[in-house]
């Protein structure tokens, strides 16, 4: 592949109406496969690195993304060059990324095929069937056990957060995760623990559903998450409305309380 088919290949992914160019250094690099410049609007390649095309189109997706998420932090700047962001690699950056790559292999320019290595295959399924699934039922279990300690805890009239501290030696962020997850219907084990995390971490059942349905479809963590900070902006307007009349009532009775609490004392004086 060449620079022009790397590029136009890009275009067709996703359109950019910010020009870029793409260059293969070639050469190889122990520190990074690729590299986008934000100034110069360039897309670096050390194609040394790849022995394959799909390898290639792999990072050159990969630094597009930051060329995409670039053009769209000058579009809220208002034309203006965005400042420079420490951290690239964020959740959105992870959640476009994959979602780009769905669209090359859609499209057939890049593709996850583990039928070339009948061992890798066979190991995947060992590793989801042997580890992932079954933390998933022990996390579980663990989960169901530290709801009931805390009721004993109760009984017995000790701090469970002590017991968590102390006892068990668990930190209360974990411990309240697993319990979390200890909530779930037995069906969401076989997701695996990080993912039954994802679903315990949402209030209502239909986004417990959504985000169920989005794993078993094989969409990444950090898609799901990206999806679901996106639904909650998606606020309908008379819900919004709606709970801002829900605040402003409670501030309303609040005030109310306390001007008639502070008229008697007046009263009093």
């Amino acid at each position: 592949m060449d620079n022009a088919t790397i590029k136009e290949m890009l275009l067709d992914i996703q359109d950019s109406q910010l020009d870029f160019t793409v260059t293969m250094t070639g050469k190889e690099s122990t520190r990074v496969n690729g590299l986008y410049k934000p100034d110069l609007r360039e897309i670096l390649l050390h194609n040394k690195n790849f022995k394959t095309d799909n390898q290639l189109i792999y990072t050159a997706i990969h630094e597009y993304t930051h060329h995409l998420i670039n053009e769209e932090d000058i579009a809220k700047n208002g034309g203006r060059e965005p400042p420079g962001c420490a951290r690239s690699h964020t959740n959105y950056f992870w959640a476009k990324f994959h979602g780009l790559l769905d669209i090359a292999e859609e499209k057939g320019y890049y593709k996850l095929d583990m039928t070339m290595s009948p061992e890798l295959e066979s190991l995947t399924q060992e590793i989801k069937d042997k580890y992932i699934a079954p933390n998933g039922h022990l996390m579980q279990e663990l989960g169901k056990s530290l709801i009931k300690a805390h009721a004993l805890c109760d009984q017995a009239n000790i701090r469970y957060e002590d017991y968590i501290d102390r006892i068990l030696q668990l930190p209360r962020t974990t411990a309240k995760s697993i319990t979390k997850v200890g909530q779930l219907p037995e069906t969401d084990a076989d997701l695996g623990f990080e993912n039954m995390k994802l679903v315990a971490a949402q209030k209502k059942v239909t986004d417990k559903e959504k985000v169920h349905e989005a794993i078993k479809q094989g969409k990444s963590p950090d898609s799901v998450i990206a999806m679901m900070k996106k639904k909650a902006k998606e606020i309908d307007p008379k819900e919004k409305l709606e709970k801002e009349r829900d605040r402003l009532t409670r501030t309303i009775n609040e005030l109310t309380t306390r001007l008639e609490y502070v008229e008697e004392s007046l009263a009093s004086l």
